[in-house]
């Protein structure tokens, strides 16, 4: 499974992407914003890991890193990137360009933003074949097309369409048949259901699980809904202020977080099988300019005591394979209650 600490784990040899110490920074006149801070975690193949946290904790920033496609002021301060054998931070332009598709490939939120509005669906899945494999030929070109629309669950009719003429469900399966075209060993999808319904959210992720399936790849899904990220994922990252704050197999993370922000996302999901009290998190996410040494969430945190402002929290492990940086640990086993006072009436 992933792993916060990958270059400790016996098996991060054979692992197809290992992303040791990533950080990034947003260059601002405050200061370097770090948006990720010392990310790490190692992916098998076929192995799927969720990111979660509330919007700005860094889930894309890391999705981007992992892409290159950072620009200024975003910039990578530190880290190591490793794709099946290879360095990616440290790739040439050209290197870098015949990896994307071919090795790890990005299926990104908001696919009418992503499609080129002037080309027909096929013309744009052409190109990025074309792009790679220049010696094929056209009828070879066109067949591929049609199976990667049907792969996807679309009429190969769909490749003489442009891009206004689809709804949003077809747009985003248009863009992961092109983002699978050239069968990569890891795919990042960055909240590839956002702005749809939940019954073409719930086909957008079978057919996400289906080319995955298919090709054996890694998958990074980026969410903030803690329902749809726990039943697609095998492990799950929650991220907090640049930092994954706790790792581990989803069914442990679900029935026993560990980290005090994992258990407040939790409990924010409304239930369906009785009536409860919501509870919210407290609080606004931290500026992510010159942060304090310290537990960045203790603020919010329900649990907080001395040590949590003046020392920063370790990873550490506190379970088979789930890892978590928080100082109740290693002195208790499991999070306490929660002080009925965070409770926000229904």
């Amino acid at each position: 499974m992933a792993t916060a600490n990958a270059s400790s784990r016996s098996g991060a040899a054979t692992a197809v992407l290992t992303v040791e110490d990533l950080s990034v920074h947003y260059d601002t006149h405050a200061g370097p914003a770090k948006a990720a801070d010392r990310v790490s975690f190692a992916l098998q193949p076929g192995e799927r890991l969720g990111l979660i946290g509330e919007s700005g904790s860094g889930k894309t920033t890391v999705a981007m890193a992992l892409m290159r496609l950072l620009r200024p002021p975003a910039r990578i301060a530190g880290g190591k990137v490793t794709l099946d054998g290879r360095e990616l931070l440290s790739l040439n332009e050209e290197d870098l360009r015949q990896a994307r598709l071919r090795d790890i490939a990005l299926v990104p939120q908001g696919a009418m933003s992503s499609l080129n509005p002037v080309m027909r669906v096929g013309d744009q899945i052409v190109d990025a074949i074309r792009a790679h494999s220049r010696g094929d030929n056209r009828n070879d070109i066109s067949g591929r097309v049609a199976e990667l629309l049907r792969s996807v669950g679309l009429d190969p009719a769909v490749a003489q369409r442009y891009p206004h003429e689809l709804s949003g469900g077809m747009k985003q399966r248009a863009v992961m048949a092109i983002s699978t075209c050239l069968a990569p060993k890891v795919i990042i999808a960055d909240e590839p259901t956002s702005a749809l319904d939940v019954v073409v959210q719930r086909q957008i992720m079978q057919t996400l699980g289906r080319l995955q399936d298919g090709l054996g790849a890694a998958v990074v899904l980026i969410g903030h809904d803690m329902g749809l990220i726990a039943q697609f994922s095998d492990t799950i990252g929650v991220m907090y202020a640049g930092k994954i704050v706790e790792i581990g197999p989803v069914r442990q993370i679900i029935e026993a977080p560990k980290h005090p922000y994992t258990r407040l996302l939790i409990d924010s999901i409304p239930g369906i099988k009785k009536k409860q009290k919501l509870r919210g998190i407290p609080g606004l996410p931290p500026r992510l300019v010159n942060l304090p040494e310290c537990c960045s969430f203790h603020p919010r945190c329900p649990y907080a005591f001395g040590e949590c402002k003046t020392v920063t929290p370790r990873q550490q492990e506190v379970a088979p394979d789930q890892r978590v940086a928080c100082h109740l640990y290693p002195e208790h086993d499991r999070l306490p209650e929660r002080p009925a006072a965070t409770e926000v009436p229904a």
